[in-house]
């Protein structure tokens, strides 16, 4: 017989075996476990206070002031009348006033480079630059690319050594890296908060023209526009934008224009490829969609993913290599496409006069193709013609519609037809009533389809003056005067 002490010795023995079948973890679970716990004194002080003394001596504050003109009314302070005529200026005068800015940058070269955002220095007449160790230095605005709200500033070092730091590819990140962002919120002085990468490539969004970002959980308020996003090597992946809030404070998403974007800008004013507006960036004359479930299927590809060509102009690149209507893009220099969106990135962020690589899906099948990044071209002639004379229109200067055109005018030059106003003379006559971009269609009861139709009818005002019809943003609009 088994005796007592037997019986419980053997019970003890069961729920053992019973605890290291359900409870006892596998060795690769172990493994996990003793990733994730302090095996030290010194993993336990892990900081990233190193980190911080790297980045932090190179971002900058950023004060910039510009005058503005502001309408003194006398009925602004009345509680029932302001609300109509208060910021009107009804009744009242003008009153030039100073306003400030603040903002971030980050040094990335010792020259005194910096790069900031456009939005940052918008409009600014006088910008100046304070280091985190307290110097301070007027700075000019050397690049204003509000296309992807990028903007880059120098300064004169005096000799002085610089802090910098340097760009690292965002594609190099992960979602679920650890980020820190580094800025000026509210004024308060530079401060450090850590997060995540939260996603890559979001571009449900309408911050540039580019729509393609880094989302981070790391807090950014205004006045870290500017700064950098930094991974945890030192290299700055992102300069941080915009935060999506219902309030103005941080919800935890923060938004970052990727490195490649800011590489692409830098390399733009190095080599004199840009101006007035901005980055000359690649034209690939393409209108693109995203790719449904539905047209996936349709089209024999497994995953929804990439841009699907609707429309190819015909002096477009892609078309040049090859590229037809209903032809899917999916990878750019080996860089997988999920929507239009980024395809316009990857594009646009090859230099140009280079080739890219670019993978495409035509019937289920997948080809290979080489495009060269072509700036946007100046063809057929846009035919600037200045309109001069006792005429409503005096100081406007018309011509027609190309892709160079477009861009300048942030256009879509396959909805636009006819005459288009290409400028306006500041203070003319036809300043207060077309603006560029505007499309001329009748000027007096002539239809307007060149550059001669409006020379004549400007000219000659019918017996109750003249009247003018024009397109602005979809919109039809008439301008009588007489």
């Amino acid at each position: 017989m088994i005796s007592r002490i037997q019986s419980y010795f053997l019970v003890l023995l069961c729920f053992g075996a019973l605890f290291i079948a359900l409870g006892m973890p596998s060795a690769s679970q172990a493994e996990a476990i003793n990733k994730s716990v302090p095996s030290s004194a010194a993993s336990m002080q892990m900081s990233f206070a190193p980190l911080v003394k790297q980045v932090a001596p190179a971002v900058v504050n950023i004060y910039t002031t510009r005058t503005v003109n502001q309408a003194i009314s006398p009925f602004m302070n009345d509680p029932f009348f302001g609300q109509f005529f208060g910021r009107r200026g009804f009744g009242g005068t003008m009153r030039r006033q100073v306003e400030n800015s603040l903002g971030s940058g980050v040094i990335i070269a010792s020259d005194g480079l910096v790069v900031t955002n456009s939005h940052v220095v918008d409009g600014a007449e006088e910008i100046k630059v304070v280091l985190a160790d307290g110097r301070e230095y007027e700075a000019d605005l050397v690049l204003d690319d509000e296309a992807s709200d990028l903007a880059l500033l120098r300064f004169d070092t005096k000799g002085g050594d610089l802090p910098y730091v340097s760009l690292k590819p965002s594609e190099q990140l992960e979602v679920g890296d650890i980020v820190i962002a580094i800025g000026n919120p509210f004024g308060v002085g530079q401060t450090v908060t850590s997060g995540i990468v939260s996603a890559q490539g979001r571009s449900s969004l309408d911050i540039n023209d580019f729509n393609f970002f880094i989302q981070t959980d790391a807090a950014i308020n205004p006045g870290n526009s500017g700064g950098p996003l930094v991974a945890m090597d030192g290299g700055v992946v992102g300069i941080n934008t915009a935060i999506f809030s219902r309030d103005g404070g941080s919800l935890g998403i923060g938004f970052a224009i990727p490195s490649e974007m800011v590489a692409s800008v830098v390399a733009a004013e190095e080599a004199g490829l840009s101006g007035a507006q901005g980055v000359v960036r690649p034209w690939i004359g393409v209108r693109a969609q995203a790719v449904t479930a539905d047209i996936a299927d349709s089209l024999g590809m497994d995953l929804p993913n990439g841009a699907l060509i609707a429309k190819l102009h015909k002096a477009s690149p892609l078309a040049q290599a090859g590229l037809k209507q209903g032809d899917v893009v999916v990878a750019v220099n080996g860089r997988s496409i999920r929507d239009a969106s980024e395809m316009k990135f990857r594009m646009a962020t090859v230099p140009i006069g280079q080739l890219a690589s670019v993978e495409f899906s035509r019937g289920g099948k997948l080809r290979t193709v080489h495009v060269k990044a072509i700036a946007p071209p100046d063809t057929p002639d846009r035919q600037a013609t200045p309109l001069t004379g006792r005429h409503p229109l005096n100081g406007a200067i018309i011509g027609y519609v190309n892709p160079a055109v477009a861009i300048e005018l942030g256009l879509d030059e396959d909805d636009i037809d006819g005459v288009i106003v290409l400028d306006v003379e500041r203070g003319s006559g036809a300043a207060r009533i077309v603006q560029p971009g505007d499309v001329l269609l009748n000027i007096n009861n002539r239809d307007i389809k060149d550059v001669a139709d409006v020379l004549k009818a400007a000219g000659n005002p019918t017996s109750m003056g003249w009247a003018i019809v024009y397109n602005r943003n979809g919109q039809t609009r008439q301008f009588v005067l007489r």
